[in-house]
């Protein structure tokens, strides 16, 4: 062996370990690059994810608007209904006191103006025009009846606020 060939392995040694390095490092870039696409890939699904998921929360947002303004609607309703129960009105029965006398009586909590019978005259007394009759008040009145005109079984009465007939019973005569 010559003095000149040591220089050439101590090269070519140094050259074959460059090799091996540099085949790692290419190994590990290889490595790094696999690893940084699959960040990148994991990136993107993360967005898509994200993005069904922002979705999500917006049509869950407005289902709650929704239900929510459903609710106030409802809640609103059943205000107006519970009002409308409680306000006070005005009741009616009629009663037979005697003979060919009966009875209007307002049983309710509220005064009826320009109370009306729609039935024709004849069985019964005319009713003044503009009756008021308070709650809790009794206007008598008279009805007779005959083979021609039997006294009614049922009385029509409409009063102020009231525009649909109200059907009231007529008893039978106690004596």
């Amino acid at each position: 062996m010559d003095m000149g060939d040591a220089p050439a392995w101590v090269g070519a040694g140094l050259g074959l370990a460059a090799f091996v390095v540099s085949l790692r490092s290419v190994k590990h870039s290889k490595r790094a690059a696999d690893a940084a696409e699959g960040s990148a890939t994991a990136a993107e699904q993360s967005v898509v994810e994200t993005r069904r998921s922002s979705d999500a929360a917006e049509r869950s947002a407005a289902a709650a608007e929704e239900t929510l303004a459903d609710q106030r609607r409802e809640a609103a309703e059943r205000r107006r209904q519970e009002e409308e129960a409680s306000r006070p009105r005005a009741k009616f029965r009629i009663e037979h006191r005697s003979r060919a006398v009966w009875e209007l009586i307002n049983y309710g909590t509220a005064a009826a103006e320009n109370v009306r019978c729609l039935d024709a005259p004849g069985a019964r007394d005319e009713w003044p025009a503009g009756l008021s009759i308070a709650a809790g008040d009794v206007y008598p009145f008279m009805m007779a009846g005959s083979m021609q005109k039997p006294i009614p079984f049922v009385l029509r009465v409409v009063w102020e606020g009231q525009d649909e007939p109200v059907l009231l019973r007529v008893p039978p005569r106690i004596g």
